[in-house]
């Protein structure tokens, strides 16, 4: 326990009910779940294999696993759970998903998936963003937890009743092909432990002691899955900051927080207030622009570093002279003795990146953009991926689909059309379909070979599943499937087709790090990964959206755009969503250890037209004695813009020298 504050000690002991541990900013959260979870063991209070710890990225789980292996025996680290929100949904459908009717080796639909089923159930021709306004629909419907005969009921309006009657054939279809989306991971476990007692006190017996960390961020069925979860008893401990809620755009319920103190009287509330990251300046700052936001337990973060640098506030021409200057100021931060890496620029959008890349170019400073294409979202890997879901399980026509034109085969738009009404008709899968002899007399001959030889081959792959690894059946897919040889044909250059085949061989070596598990339970966890899950970027400048910055800490701090009607954004002032947008200000605000920069510009071009922008309201909320604006201090301006020109020139120089 050494090196706890008072707070953070109050928390670790507080065993014996329901707590909610309200973590400001760099405030040692991490810290409590782990030595809680390590008290909890060494003084006997619940054994390792009945504590879950819950978390939001695949990223925090391991970074948590990792720290609580250093202060818990191996053996208890092995029997410990510490997983996201949608694994732990997983596991629990693996073993009783049989109640809703699912057989093991279900697939998991991706967001190409859902779009892709979902337009195929609205009239032809509906348009791209039509597709996306019902998928978020749906999509928040399982949010809140409701089954498709719950949407019916509670429809109001013409739209709500088109929405749930378009997700109940959804998921209809879904049950047909054994397989589940993202969302279906959360509501799914919530209807299996509130409708089955047998299933509800196998899991409160599983785990003892629950933790769950960022639990402002939790949407309303995550919440229902907490309290099947832990009963009424709730022995538990919540960890979240209601000042750092930036996520009810997809489904976050900040309230829950609120509810928590509703639902179990009992509950304790601990605040943890002492920052370990930000200059106190920065910490004044910070709590005087979130104060203006209404609040049920305020806290006031305060730190004991000094006060550092005051904040530095940028009025800009343009985007393009905001991103020269902040691409000057990184170079001249660096040449101060500064990683590339501990540095960040911060922006509302992506879009507003452009012009930031094009200054980081110039000056050749090493930059990596978060956003980009994700490792699992390349063709090539998700071809792979179609592959495997098939050979686990048959039933996916999702899967059939995208496996059956990778590569491609003499298998046209018409003949699978006609393949997918016999199967409907004959009440069977389009694998199932293509492997009867009946169905392919109906086709074509080039087609019926193409398909029968499609079929032969997973068939094949399936039979070998039971006896290689699963990272040398993915090798031997690529092979037999004629991917490899497709991936020479599609290339464009050899080094294309090295790309292409060591992604996949990237794929097959992340399943190399699996024992004894099976193709579709691994198949399923990858589903659940994202690029933020593939290391760090290494020692470049950081490049990312307010958004996900969220958990992150840096030297130094570049927020862009600090503009009203970008930051906060426009869509937010109308919706009258202001507070969400304050918090993810001081989200961004908090991020930085010692150096914060604030910049904005005084007009824009948008489509041939010059217009004025006016500096965001939330610069006007923070308190001018910790700003430093350009005219407040004209001898230490000078100096610094003579640095950063000696900087942008050196830079230049070294360049033609090569």
């Amino acid at each position: 326990m050494r090196g706890l504050n008072p707070a953070q000690h109050q928390a670790v002991h507080a065993t014996e009910g329901p707590v909610l541990v309200l973590a400001g900013a760099g405030s040692g959260k991490t810290s409590v779940i782990v030595e809680k979870i390590a008290h909890l063991i060494r003084s006997g209070r619940m054994p390792a294999k009945r504590i879950a710890a819950i978390t939001f990225t695949n990223k925090s789980a391991r970074e948590m696993r990792e720290r609580v292996a250093k202060r818990i025996k191996a053996d208890d680290a092995e029997q410990l759970t510490v997983s996201t929100f949608h694994s732990l949904g997983l596991k629990i459908l693996q073993i009783d998903g049989h109640r809703l009717g699912f057989r093991r080796g279900f697939s998991i639909f991706d967001a190409d998936d859902q779009q892709a089923q979902i337009k195929d159930l609205l009239p032809r021709g509906t348009k791209g963003d039509e597709i996306s306004r019902m998928q978020g629909f749906i999509s928040g419907l399982k949010n809140r937890g409701l089954s498709p005969e719950q949407a019916e009921e509670l429809a109001a309006s013409v739209r709500e009743v088109e929405v749930a009657a378009l997700y109940r054939r959804y998921q209809e279809r879904l049950t047909t092909f054994n397989a589940v989306d993202f969302d279906d991971l959360i509501r799914l476990p919530v209807q299996i432990l509130e409708n089955f007692e047998e299933a509800r006190l196998a899991w409160r017996e599983r785990i003892g002691y629950l933790l769950v960390d960022e639990c402002q961020d939790t949407n309303d069925a995550q919440y229902r899955l907490l309290r099947a979860l832990v009963g009424e008893r709730g022995l538990f401990t919540c960890v979240g900051d209601d000042d750092q809620s930036i996520y009810a755009w997809r489904g976050a319920n900040p309230d829950n927080l609120l509810s928590l103190a509703n639902d179990y009287p009992a509950l304790q509330i601990i605040k943890l207030e002492q920052n370990y990251r930000c200059t106190n300046r920065v910490l004044r700052a910070a709590n005087a622009v979130i104060a203006n936001n209404p609040h049920t337990h305020l806290k006031t973060l305060w730190s004991e570093r000094n006060d550092g640098d005051r904040i530095r506030i940028w009025e800009c021409k343009d985007a393009e002279h905001e991103a020269q200057r902040v691409a000057a100021q990184i170079h001249a931060t660096q040449l101060q003795g500064v990683p590339w890496g501990d540095m960040v620029i911060l922006f509302r959008g992506n879009h507003q990146s452009r012009p930031l890349e094009k200054a980081l170019q110039l000056l050749k400073i090493p930059y990596h953009l978060n956003g980009g294409t994700a490792f699992l979202d390349r063709a090539e890997v998700k071809d792979v991926m179609s592959w495997l879901r098939l050979i686990s399980n048959p039933d996916d026509d999702a899967a059939f689909l995208r496996s059956v034109a990778a590569p491609k085969r003499d298998v046209g738009a018409t003949s699978l059309g006609k393949l997918a009404k016999m199967a409907r008709y004959a009440n069977l899968s389009l694998l199932r379909a293509a492997s009867d002899i009946s169905v392919l007399k109906q086709l074509t001959p080039r087609a019926a070979a193409g398909l029968d030889q499609f079929a032969a081959t997973v068939h094949r792959l399936q039979g070998r599943a039971r006896s290689l690894s699963a990272g040398d059946l993915v090798r031997e897919l690529i092979v037999s499937s004629g991917m490899e040889q497709n991936f020479r044909v599609l290339a464009k250059s050899p080094g294309d087709f090295e790309r292409r085949k060591a992604n996949a061989e990237e794929l097959a070596e992340w399943f190399d790090g699996a024992r004894n598990v099976s193709v579709g339970d691994l198949n399923a966890q990858l589903a659940l990964l994202t690029n933020a899950d593939r290391g760090e970027p290494g020692n470049q400048v950081r490049l990312m959206t307010l958004h996900a910055s969220k958990g992150l800490e840096f030297h130094s701090v570049f927020v862009v755009g600090c503009n009203d009607g970008t930051l906060p954004h426009e869509t937010a002032l109308d919706e009258g969503a202001l507070e969400e947008e304050r918090r993810l200000f001081y989200v961004a605000v908090t991020r930085t250890q010692s150096n914060l920069y604030l910049s904005y510009a005084k007009r824009v071009k948008r489509y041939g037209q010059e217009l004025s922008l006016e500096p965001s309201r939330f610069i006007e909320e923070l308190p001018a004695d910790e700003l430093e604006r350009e005219g407040d201090d004209p001898a230490a301006d000078a100096e610094r813009s003579k640095q950063t020109r000696a900087a942008a020139m050196a830079a230049i120089m070294a360049e033609l020298g090569r």
